[in-house]
């Protein structure tokens, strides 16, 4: 039996334009002589589409977008996901195509609701499993959590016959060191059953999170034969072969698909897809940001031109009394190395004439943390009154580091579309940029840019270990504190020092205001600040007696 997986980059809610993509996939399908393809969790809408789900209408015309697919391509059996309404209750579904028409629909079980995955606020669980033959094999239908739950599915599956293979559809959403478990999972899946694993999953960008596809083949001994691109489309072919002495094989249908060199390529790549696809698909064509010749912006300019390349990006400096004649030289440097436009709108007759209305005001103090924070304001003022003339959308550059402890101005810095590096730490900034000038096979960013100590000058010869402790010490600490939840004692019994620890976590707790009011941006760490991470703006309970 031959089998496709069709991994491809859904958007959610363009039910006709998801329809026609998988009509291609069909097409291509048809002309390797496929017996079945396969397609990935609600592939049909697009994950997740959340509170779409409380729209009737909208499971209405789910439905009836699947019936015309299904009659658009009768010849080959298909799975599909899609989000079911039946007898009142919502299910996440996959419906089993044949003949023109749906002949059977497996409704998940498995359903997760943890991070960001809020499952249970919209299904409700299957309890049936689905068992169908294609060219002489048993195939089981499963989606997503099914197969990560192991027990689970033995018990369910118990009473199934033999199964050749496991059929598993998937939006599984990218984090780093995610792929290492999914191929654990699917390895002891196999195993457990003896049978082939086909495991489908969702490719591209979705808000802040990432599909990263890699879609999978593994033999009845749990060894991973095939795997699809990552962060891209693929159509994945294998024949799936059973033996008589009880074991299957797959013997994939192409040369092997290539992968990440390592994880400064892994996370790269997730940046650049995710940056693409929140632009255009949400109707941008073009984006600009500010060039302070720092490292945070030349990493972010470079990730855009990637994405989107060089000739819609634009790059500003707006230089005032206290940026440096090397950070400006650098930021216009990296402009001419990037290929892109590059403006200059210096802000200090800006800056004097708000300094000047301000005095009018008693208190007001022109060398204070609100003088430098006007700064920033005006820039982003300038940064959004250019995307509001153009069209152009706003990529702001702060790193998770900075996120985290609120080093960032609210309205300035903060102010844009799209955070692409803000699930980045600082640390993981600097190799990135290495990574960069290492594929691009020169220096796209300036040298200077690595070694100097970051700064956001906005007061005389600032740097940013006046407020913060080192970024290494900084990003262990937000590590523990932020992704896995420990407390300051545990940090603590850690080696960390208790004052830093303490510090830090004030800081974290007190600008949740500040996040709240961020714009999204690329989720690459297992615990990402937005969905993966909510807390109450208003809160006092003490984390650093914890």
């Amino acid at each position: 039996m031959r089998a496709a997986l069709g991994q491809f980059n859904a958007v959610v809610g363009d039910l006709a334009g998801n329809a026609e993509k998988m009509c291609e996939i069909y097409a291509q399908a048809v002309r390797s002589d496929v017996d079945l393809l396969v397609f990935p969790e609600l592939a049909v809408c697009g994950y997740p589409p959340e509170d779409l789900l409380h729209k009737k209408h909208f499971l209405t015309d789910c439905s009836l977008t699947l019936d015309k697919l299904a009659a658009d391509c009768p010849k080959k059996t298909m799975i599909v996901g899609f989000a079911e309404s039946y007898q009142e209750n919502n299910y996440n579904s996959a419906a089993v195509l044949q003949d023109g028409r749906i002949s059977k629909i497996y409704r998940k079980a498995q359903l997760p609701n943890y991070g960001v995955f809020d499952e249970r606020r919209y299904f409700l669980p299957g309890n049936e499993p689905v068992v169908i033959n294609v060219g002489g094999l048993n195939v089981a239908v499963t989606i997503c959590a099914d197969i990560w739950e192991m027990e689970w599915l033995i018990n369910f599956l118990r009473d199934a016959g033999q199964i050749q293979m496991i059929l598993n559809i998937s939006a599984s959403p990218f984090h780093i060191g995610k792929i290492k478990k999914r191929q654990e999972i699917v390895s002891r899946c196999a195993k457990e059953f003896n049978c082939a694993v086909a495991y489908c999953n969702l490719v591209g960008g979705q808000d802040e999170l990432i599909f990263d596809g890699r879609s999978m083949f593994a033999d009845s001994n749990g060894k991973i034969i095939a795997k699809a691109r990552a962060f891209d489309e693929d159509l994945l072919i294998a024949d799936i072969i059973p033996t008589t002495d009880g074991t299957v094989q797959v013997e994939p249908m192409q040369t092997a698909a290539p992968q990440p060199g390592d994880l400064a390529d892994e996370i790269y790549q997730a940046l650049v897809l995710g940056t693409r696809d929140y632009v255009g698909k949400n109707g941008f064509t073009k984006v600009l940001l500010g060039l302070s010749g720092g490292i945070d912006s030349s990493v972010t300019a470079a990730i855009a031109v990637a994405a989107l390349s060089a000739e819609n990006v634009v790059g500003l400096t707006m230089p005032s009394k206290f940026n440096s004649p090397e950070t400006i030289g650098d930021a216009q440097k990296l402009a001419r190395n990037l290929g892109i436009e590059f403006l200059t709108i210096p802000i200090e007759p800006i800056l004097e004439q708000f300094d000047e209305a301000l005095k009018t005001v008693r208190g007001w103090n022109s060398e204070g943390i609100a003088y430098e924070n006007l700064q920033a304001r005006i820039r982003g003022s300038i940064l959004m009154s250019l995307s509001n003339q153009f069209g152009s959308m706003v990529l702001t550059t702060g790193n998770k580091s900075e996120t985290a402890v609120g080093y960032a101005t609210l309205y300035g810095d903060t102010a844009g579309g799209f955070a692409v590096i803000k699930d980045v730490p600082k640390t993981m900034v600097y190799t990135l940029a290495e990574h960069i000038n290492k594929i691009s096979g020169r220096q796209i960013i300036p040298a200077a840019v690595l070694t100097r100590p970051p700064s956001a000058e906005l007061k005389p010869d600032q740097k940013d270990s006046d407020s913060l402790p080192d970024y290494d010490l900084l990003d262990k600490i937000l590590k523990g504190y932020v992704e896995e939840d420990k407390s300051a004692q545990q940090l603590v019994e850690l080696g960390l020092s208790r004052d830093v620890v303490l510090r830090v976590i004030r800081m974290v707790d007190r600008n949740e205001y500040k996040r709240r009011q961020s714009p999204p941006g690329v989720r690459i760490t297992p615990k990402a600040f937005g969905k993966d991470r909510r807390l109450p703006i208003t809160n006092r309970y003490g984390s650093c007696k914890q």
